[in-house]
């Protein structure tokens, strides 16, 4: 048979990675006979075997019996550049299947491996945790989540035990206490979130609807998180009256220990009756209207409806981190130094 190229059994099965034994069961069930044969009686493969070949193991790598295959290889089967898509696309699920398993199996062994050596509960525990996280967000969400945060770990267990406190002390969701922790608890949020509103809605779903989730890992209990939503949910419907979720999505991260300092400071000018016209007052409202401007993410506009929205929304400014004291100080101290900028020069003046 001149002008055709012939492979022996033997050649074909070290080529494809197959057995010789398995070329003759596919030749015995009637799957891949071969188109010649030698003088001697050796099984002789050419091009369209080979091609025919390749489907069936294509087909085998999708999971496919091989009583199934020898249906679909009717009339020359599929073609073959939808064979190998089919199995391109095949691999990958493989490879992401295996990645998600590696990402979870991590995570697990991370939360495992944290603390001392793991006993019979801690499995179990684990086991059932990462099941509930798994009903909500991928293994690389989880990932990104666990990684951000450290960004908040301190302050948020501060916070969280002075929820508690307000708890405890049966302060309702409007008291100004509470609309500050609440105010403070929304900006950890969304600073652990990088503002990724879909990530902290479908948390916050978790934590509502998956009891198994509440109080692990530092996470708040099922009475604190109906308590604070509480005092969330009255100042987001102030709130939403004047900015709407992309305006939330850009907004900044200021750490509550520098709204401190600035309200510490100021409260020492006002102790020491130092009036909003002094230049260091004037310093404290520039570093104001600088956390403010982070807050803002550096956004005039949105600038101007936080602003819009303190005026008109007194539980609003009741859950500022500010006081109304050291705030209406500020304020007269931003007013005093944009007069002196703005005042006329004296002709008179030496």
């Amino acid at each position: 048979m001149p002008g055709v190229l012939w492979l022996r059994v033997g050649e074909l099965a070290r080529r494809a990675g197959l057995t010789v034994r398995a070329l003759h069961h596919y030749d015995e069930i009637g799957l891949l006979t071969p188109s010649g044969r030698s003088g001697s009686g050796y099984r002789l493969y050419n091009e369209a075997d080979v091609q025919r070949l390749h489907a069936i193991q294509t087909l085998r790598h999708l999971g496919l019996p091989l009583c199934d295959i020898a249906g679909l290889l009717e009339d020359g089967g599929p073609e073959p550049g939808h064979l190998i898509a089919q199995q391109i696309e095949s691999l990958d699920r493989q490879i992401a299947q295996a990645a998600e398993l590696r990402a979870r199996l991590s995570l697990l062994r991370d939360g495992l491996l944290a603390g001392p050596a793991p006993g019979m509960g801690d499995w179990l525990d684990s086991l059932a945790l990462m099941a509930t996280y798994g009903r909500h967000f991928s293994a690389a969400e989880l990932q990104w989540i666990f990684r951000n945060w450290k960004r908040i770990e301190a302050d948020w267990l501060v916070v969280r035990d002075l929820v508690r406190g307000a708890m405890d002390r049966g302060l309702p969701a409007d008291d100004p206490q509470v609309q500050r922790l609440a105010h403070r608890w929304m900006g950890l949020m969304l600073h652990w979130m990088e503002g990724d509103m879909d990530l902290l809605e479908r948390w916050g779903h978790m934590f509502r609807t998956e009891p198994g989730a509440q109080g692990r890992n530092h996470a708040p209990p099922g009475d604190m998180i109906a308590y604070i939503e509480a005092a969330i949910d009255l100042r987001m419907e102030r709130l939403l009256r004047h900015v709407d979720m992309a305006d939330l999505r850009r907004m900044g991260h200021v750490p509550h220990t520098e709204w401190a300092d600035l309200e510490a400071d100021v409260q020492a000018l006002m102790d020491r009756r130092q009036a909003p016209s002094c230049e260091e007052a004037a310093a404290a409202a520039r570093r104001w209207s600088a956390l403010f401007d982070t807050l803002c993410g550096h956004d005039p506009a949105l600038r101007r409806k936080l602003l819009a929205a303190s005026a008109a929304e007194p539980l609003l400014r009741a859950g500022a981190p500010l006081s109304p004291a050291v705030r209406a100080y500020l304020e007269a101290a931003a007013l005093a130094s944009a007069q002196r900028q703005t005042a006329p020069l004296d002709p008179h003046a030496t």
